[in-house]
């Protein structure tokens, strides 16, 4: 039975420290595995990650197209008729549901995420649904069904 204070490295899984500058029999003395001359060569050496000695920068380099949009709402959706297959697969008992409810049942995914809720499909049942946001298809059809959209 191993201690924990006992435990040793498993065998060639550190690797050790190159130490520079501590004389040609270390080899790496001389110039201290910089190479002759030139910036890099020098102490105080300063250059960005992505300095490419003059070439034109990656970043420069690649076409830019697009625009993105940093104020876009990510919402997780679901369909009506998503929602009237839980019904009919008796996953739903429930006359009214919200966001909590479909995320602890693992409806929906993303607890972060606003809810939205889109007119794909038909619902037949009477119900009630709380989200975050509704198609206008999805409000009329859940309203045709006899049901409430409430917005949150």
């Amino acid at each position: 039975m191993d201690i924990l204070s006992n435990l040793k490295y498993a065998e060639g899984s550190r690797k050790k420290r190159k130490r520079v500058g501590r004389g040609q029999g270390s080899g790496h003395g001389g110039t201290s595995t910089r190479g002759h001359k030139g910036q890099h060569s020098r102490s105080g050496a300063k250059f960005r990650a992505w300095f490419e000695g003059g070439q034109m920068p990656l970043q420069r380099r690649v076409p830019k197209f697009g625009f993105k949009n940093i104020n876009r709402v990510e919402y997780s959706v679901l369909n009506l008729n998503d929602i009237q297959k839980l019904i009919d697969d008796k996953k739903i008992q429930e006359t009214s549901i919200d966001k909590e409810y479909l995320l602890k049942n693992k409806f929906v995914k993303g607890k972060n995420k606003p809810l939205k809720i889109l007119g794909n499909g038909e619902i037949k049942t009477k119900i009630d649904i709380t989200a975050d946001a509704f198609s206008k298809t999805a409000i009329e059809k859940i309203e045709k069904a006899g049901g409430k959209a409430v917005k949150l």
